[in-house]
């Protein structure tokens, strides 16, 4: 544990000093500046939100999991083990994506209007912020898993791994059963009734999905090694 924590801050000083996790902090804000109008319905503020997360957490997985040089990694998995050295960038990502996650709740439920969609049903917000917040990690999530299964060490070619990840994203948003899109259903369906519900199932769903991706990935470190040159 203690070296996975090792692992962590590694990471995390190695994202902060290249500032590549700059662009997708950037995306984030835009999508909320264009898709979050004042005095929009709470709920469905912050279903729009959560769903803008999913893309951008996908994008700082790829960061984060592409940004330490390929002789750099062999020495670290040396040092502690392959599984580690999959995981903590993963978690990193995680972390980076929950900022992101309070921080546009936090907006979204001080510009947004504390009605349902109806614009008569008021909206309680201390539920509201938890539901927010549930769907903004359900979303998190979901994206972390589809990015860990569309990278290495699964996934080596650049140009195939941006579609599948891309592609992946899209697919999680809109296909029926993917645990984001409950999670954004059920705030947007919420906001009709002014019941904020909470997506308890999507939440338990997606980090079922989130932790055998990361599995995947982590135990195919090993298997396929770290000599493939770095995707970046």
């Amino acid at each position: 544990m203690k070296a996975l924590f090792a692992l962590l801050g590694y990471q995390t000083a190695l994202l902060a000093r290249s500032q590549r996790w700059l662009p997708p902090f950037l995306l984030y804000g835009i999508i909320l500046a264009v898709g979050i109008q004042p005095g929009r319905p709470v709920l469905d503020a912050l279903g729009y939100s959560a769903a803008a997360l999913l893309p951008v957490t996908a994008w700082l997985v790829r960061v984060c999991v592409t940004q330490e040089p390929t002789s750099a990694r062999d020495i670290t998995s040396a040092a502690t083990s392959p599984q580690r050295v999959q995981l903590a960038p993963l978690l990193t990502a995680l972390m980076g994506a929950g900022v992101l996650g309070c921080l546009g709740t936090t907006v979204v439920v001080l510009v947004s209007k504390a009605m349902g969609a109806d614009n008569h049903t008021v909206v309680p917000i201390p539920e509201a912020v938890f539901a927010g917040l549930l769907a903004a990690a359900v979303c998190a999530l979901t994206g972390a898993a589809v990015a860990a299964l569309c990278t290495r060490p699964l996934l080596y070619s650049r140009g195939w791994s941006l579609a599948l990840t891309a592609l992946g994203s899209l697919l999680a948003l809109v296909t029926t059963g993917s645990p984001a899109k409950y999670a954004v259903t059920v705030l947007v369906t919420g906001s009709r009734t002014g019941d904020p519900r909470l997506p308890l199932l999507a939440f338990a769903g997606a980090l079922l999905f989130a932790g055998v991706a990361g599995a995947a990935a982590c135990a195919m470190g090993p298997l396929r090694g770290t000599d493939v040159a770095t995707e970046n």
